[in-house]
């Protein structure tokens, strides 16, 4: 079986801002229950090392131009036996909160140093120049954080084959040119079909240039990065590159969020069930200060505020949605304008819509439990959590056709309901009318019960398991070991000279 190294700035339980903590917490662990050996490699923050347990120094690595060795600690992931290994390098990672922000909400102004130090070791332990004695086949590394990685790599000979998995393309890791002199990048490096976008650095080309293997996580948005509408401006090279581009879409931690057994509901429940969900949308209402009304159509929200996730639409249409007999409930923090306004419009619709602002997991739980719908109306969304969440807990989604959400909710069409196939109500463009028209469709709907009932019980059949998608990468693993391993036609230059 292969030895994979997987690369990260976040894996839940340790350290979490979105899907990407949720998928580099569960993916490995499915990888290890297919008999892949595999390997974590996270930033030691502080708030990860304080939920780790027991740590242990398995090397220390003296790299130039540091005031101290960088240690290497050993955990396991909780709840896991995942060996998960934290670059320890306190002035770079020892920090509380958000692991990419200070506490006004702005970037470190010193990301750039700190993650491409995080590669500088991910390529020592790759290249077997650690002083660990494990080596890895492939090394996976993960969004701009790790896009360093797979470049270091392709300047050596003798390397790993390597993959680089494209979460969120929006987000890219760009720099001024100062920057990258400072970070003594490779002078090759400083091109256009290299790190150089705009004229600034972008570490999320190091992956897309130079990784063997690239992955998105849904087959819709691996079509959708390749044009401007979704590209980024870099969809001429994902176009370039795209018999190496595979869209394997994401799973969920089935045994987390699993209604049946879930710690954090009111009353689990389960398809044979349903009556017993109820109990848990009286206790959301209980616990948001609502009205309970067990008749009263609830819609949840859970997720970033921020224009990706449609949150103006939302807001655009606020008034509309309140003349209708719904109440709404939202959990997420953003961006300071959001926040504030829907701070104002909970105020305004007290009774009605209920905010909190910040992540809790307890009340993201209930909230999927509880609700009768949830709203995605998302802009883009490379795959999205929480359709399979609310469609694992008989909560019918309400979304749009982008991303990984066309790939994984079927429309409430005559057809589709007739069939049993229809788990959600599915709509088409980003405008406030679309969104109403979708939500009226819903409740429409749920005025028929056994229509209703189909429908919920369509999506608590559904698989979303990380067993499929585990599966699917173990399969470009071998592919890509079973070739050659090249560094994509690039020619070798030197991580320190760039000749």
């Amino acid at each position: 079986m292969p030895k994979i190294l997987f690369v990260a700035s976040e894996a839940h339980p340790l350290i979490k801002t979105g899907g990407l903590g949720d998928v580099v917490g569960s993916l490995p662990v499915a990888l290890q229950s297919l008999q892949a050996d595999v390997r974590l490699l996270l930033p030691a923050y502080h708030d990860a090392l304080a939920r780790a347990g027991e740590l242990k120094t398995v090397a220390r690595c003296a790299i130039e131009n540091l005031s101290a060795p960088v240690r290497i600690l050993e955990a396991r992931l909780p709840g896991t036996e995942l060996i998960v290994w934290f670059v320890d390098f306190p002035p770079a990672y020892d920090r509380r909160g958000h692991p990419y922000l200070d506490a006004g909400g702005r970037p470190w102004p010193d990301n750039a140093m700190r993650y491409a130090l995080f590669a500088d070791v991910a390529v020592r332990i790759a290249l077997g120049q650690a002083n660990i004695k494990w080596r890895p086949d492939v090394v996976h590394c993960h969004d701009w954080q790790t896009g360093l990685v797979p470049a270091w790599l392709a300047t050596e000979k003798a390397r790993p084959a390597t993959v680089f998995t494209i979460h969120n393309l929006a987000y890219q890791g760009l720099f001024p040119r100062e920057t990258f002199e400072a970070l003594g990048l490779p002078a090759a490096f400083w091109s256009h079909e290299a790190l150089e976008f705009h004229g600034q650095m972008s570490f999320i080309k190091g992956g897309l240039v130079y990784a063997d293997r690239l992955t998105t996580v849904s087959p819709n948005y691996a079509r959708e990065i390749q044009t401007p509408e979704f590209g980024c401006g870099l969809d001429g090279l994902l176009r370039h590159r795209a018999g190496r581009l595979t869209g394997i879409l994401n799973g969920i931690d089935d045994a987390e969020w699993n209604p049946a057994q879930d710690r954090f509901l009111a009353k689990n429940y389960s398809p044979r069930r349903l009556q017993d969900k109820l109990a848990n949308k009286l206790a959301l209402q209980r616990e948001f200060g609502l009205p309970e009304q067990p008749e009263t159509p609830l819609i949840g929200v859970v997720g970033r505020l921020v224009h990706q996730k449609g949150i103006d639409l939302v807001l655009e249409t606020l008034p509309g949605l309140m003349h209708r007999p719904i109440q709404i409930v939202l959990l997420g923090s953003g961006e300071a304008g959001y926040e504030e306004a829907l701070r104002v419009q909970a105020a305004r619709y007290i009774r009605r819509l209920a905010v909190r602002i910040g992540y809790d997991e307890r009340l993201a739980h209930l909230i999927e439990a509880g609700a009768d719908m949830f709203l995605m109306p998302s802009r883009f969304e490379p795959c999205g959590l929480n359709q399979l969440y609310s469609q694992r807990y008989g909560t019918i989604p309400i979304v749009r056709r982008v991303g990984g959400l066309a790939d994984t909710v079927v429309d409430a069409s005559e057809k589709n309901i007739k069939t049993g196939k229809a788990t959600g109500i599915v709509f088409e463009k980003a405008r406030g009318s679309a969104l109403l028209a979708a939500v009226d469709r819903a409740l429409a709907l749920r005025r028929n019960n056994l229509r209703w009932n189909k429908m919920m019980r369509a999506g608590m059949r559904q698989d979303f398991s990380w067993r499929h998608s585990a599966t699917e990468y173990l399969r470009l693993y071998r592919q890509i070991m079973r070739g050659k391993r090249t560094s994509s036609g690039k020619r070798h230059v030197s991580r320190k000279t760039g000749k």
